[in-house]
Formats: C-alpha cells, sequence, structure tokens
C-alpha cells in the first residue's frame, strides 16, 4: 500500500523545519511520517514534545523495554513504517535480533524477563481494547512496576498507538532503517 497523500516538500513553520532538521542529524533523512504530521505544526510541534518527555533518560521504563513496546504496539497495528523505525532504535538500544524476532510470541519465549513480559502483555491488552481493562493483566503489572511507571507505561504506549494507527492508516512506507 502507498500513501494517499503526498509528502512532497511544503512551507513548514521554523520550528517544524528545526524538527526536521533534527531528524536529518538522527536519521539522515527526513521521517515521512513527520512530513504528514507538520501539515498540523502545532499538533506537530506538541506531538514531539509528548515524544521527548516519554523517551527520556529519566525514565522509570529501561530503554530496551520501552523499545519492545514500540515495535510490539506497531506490529499489532500493522504500522511497516513504525515497525521499520522502532525495530532500528531497539538495537540500537541493546535489544537482541533473537529477542525482536520473538516478540510476537513474548509469553512463552525464553528470551523475555516477567517484567518484560508483563508490560509488553498489557501492551496488547491495550492495544486490542475491547473497552474494559482485563484486571489480571494489570495485577500482574503492578507487581513488577510502581505506580509512577505504570502511568508512563500508559503513556507511551498509549502515543504508540496514536502513531502507529496515523501512519498505518495514511500508508506511510518504511524508510529501510532496519535492514534485517
Amino acid at each position: 500500500m502507498t500513501s494517499a497523500l503526498t509528502t512532497a516538500p511544503r512551507h513548514y513553520p521554523w520550528y517544524v523545519r528545526l524538527i526536521f532538521a533534527l531528524q536529518r542529524r538522527r536519521y539522515g533523512t527526513e521521517l515521512e511520517s513527520a512530513r504528514l504530521w507538520g501539515r498540523m505544526p502545532k499538533a506537530f510541534l506538541a506531538l514531539s514534545l509528548l515524544y521527548r518527555a516519554l523517551d527520556r533518560n529519566t525514565s522509570p521504563i529501561e530503554l530496551a523495554l520501552r523499545s519492545l513496546l514500540t515495535v510490539r504496539v506497531s506490529q499489532i497495528n500493522w504500522c511497516e513504517f513504525c515497525v521499520d523505525l522502532n525495530s532500528a532504535v531497539a538495537l540500537e538500544r541493546h535489544v537482541t535480533a533473537d529477542k525482536l524476532d520473538a516478540l510476537k510470541d513474548f509469553g512463552q519465549s525464553r528470551f523475555f524477563s516477567e517484567r518484560e513480559k508483563a508490560a509488553l502483555a498489557y501492551a496488547e491488552m491495550m492495544t486490542r481494547s475491547s473497552g474494559k481493562a482485563d484486571e489480571s493483566v494489570i495485577a500482574v503489572l503492578k507487581r513488577h512496576f510502581e505506580e509512577d511507571a505504570v502511568i508512563e507505561l500508559t503513556a507511551l504506549i498509549a502515543f504508540q498507538n496514536l502513531s502507529s494507527k496515523f501512519n498505518a492508516t495514511l500508508g506511510v512506507q518504511p524508510q529501510g532503517f532496519c535492514r534485517r
């Protein structure tokens, strides 16, 4: 599927161009999804700031687990762009290729700790939500995470659902960040 919308260069406000410059420095190119979000400059700025707040060094959620969560949510939402980008970031954060390959079956995999399994089950519950939260999944999660960490996990998973559903629905294609 190709995107039905063009991401051709447009005139963007200075702060959107700044975000693009930071992406070029980090990834070597602008992200196609950012070009779409950039068409709503204030929303894009707010979204970028929210992501920075969630993906910070002082987070109670370790880097590798944050990456595993974003990849798993992206897989469920069929966002090839997000799987590509988030898998590349996960590998940079020392997640092994074997672990990424086993992510869809994390519950039965020896590669994942009980803490990781609890967080990933929570991410699946949120992403495949049919309404009411599963109290048993939350009870297991609370054995491994303090309340502030649960709130942060919830925010990160919600953010990735927004991002991956936006990109998948608009047909944003992978940009070849993860050449596995």
